[in-house]
Formats: C-alpha cells, structure tokens, sequence
C-alpha cells in the first residue's frame, strides 16, 4: 500500500503537466470556444428596455449579419467599448444589444446620454438568456449570419489590438460573405 502512495503523486503530476502542455500548444490558446459557433444562435430574452425596439429570433434570421453584444451599465469594459459600437452602428452594421443583470432606467438613461448604437435591444435582468449563450460575463459579442447562425463569439470589450486582429476580419468575412 506504501508504495502506490509514493507511485502516485508523480503520476498525477505527469498527467496535469500533459494536460497544461497540450492546452499551451492549441491553436488559439487565448480564445473561449463556443459551441454554439456554426450552430443556431440560442433565443433571446423576450423582454425589452422601454421605449427601445426589442430584439427578436426574427431579427437574427433577416438575412443579415447582425453583432450582438452582451452588456451592462455596471461593466467599466462595456463603457469603454461603447464608441466602437456606435462606430460599427453608424459604418451601417447591424448591431443588436442584449442588456444584463442591469436596471432598466439606469440601461434607457445609459442610452440616451451616450448614444444608441442598438437597432434592438433585449432585456435579460436574470442572466438566463445569456447564459444560454454561453455567456460568462459582459461584455461578450457575437456575430450572427443572416440566416441565425452563430459566425463568431468574442469574449471581452471591442477594444486594441486582440479586437483588431481576431474580431474585425471574423466581422469582414461574414460581411462579405453576406453580398
């Protein structure tokens, strides 16, 4: 019995060092995989923030590329990255909101001082539609094809250089697959 105790934290040891190696050497060891990716987008929350057109399944099956971004008025990073949107917005990007864990009077005042960058904007205040898509904290995007399926998912704000490099050219891609 004495020594499969001595044998065994070695053992262990080589098995979660392989593991980490392997995890090192992935193609993009940095990136959150979605399962969803290549698959239907998830359903969004039927509820809406008042005054503000809400998202719908239909609106993800239009036929056009569509971002949405997963955000709150209480995420610092969702604040930063929030120009980028109204930027997307204005360039004629779809781009659709999904507003979490939030208040809705503090989302709608949000809006309305900093701009709408939204076409549609759905409200999840319990976090269960988001966690359908998987989402682990805001702000998360995703990029949807015209036909509803998931394109892309980008963990983080849309923000420097990891935005420029992973999320732009996946956006440009399927913008121009849309044509």
């Amino acid at each position: 019995m004495a020594r499969w105790l001595m044998v065994l934290p070695p053992v262990l040891f080589a098995g979660l060092a392989g593991l980490f190696y392997s995890g090192m050497h992935r193609e993009n060891p940095g990136e959150l995989q979605s399962v969803f990716v290549g698959h239907p987008a998830p359903a969004v929350p039927a509820t809406t923030l008042p005054g503000i057109p809400g998202l719908t399944e239909a609106e993800l099956r239009s036929g056009k590329v569509t971002v949405v971004n997963f955000w709150a008025t209480w995420c610092p990073p969702c604040r930063a990255e929030h120009p980028v949107l109204k930027k997307m917005a204005a360039d004629g990007v779809r781009v659709a909101g999904v507003n979490i864990r939030d208040d809705d009077e503090k989302a709608v005042a949000y809006l309305a001082e900093e701009g709408n960058p939204f076409f549609a904007v759905a409200s999840d205040p319990a976090m269960r539609g988001a966690i359908d898509w998987g989402v682990t904290a805001p702000p998360e995007t995703f990029i949807v094809g015209g036909d509803g399926t998931v394109l892309f998912r980008f963990v983080g704000p849309l923000v420097g250089t990891d935005y420029e490099d992973r999320f732009v050219p996946e956006l440009e891609k399927a913008l121009a697959g849309q044509k």
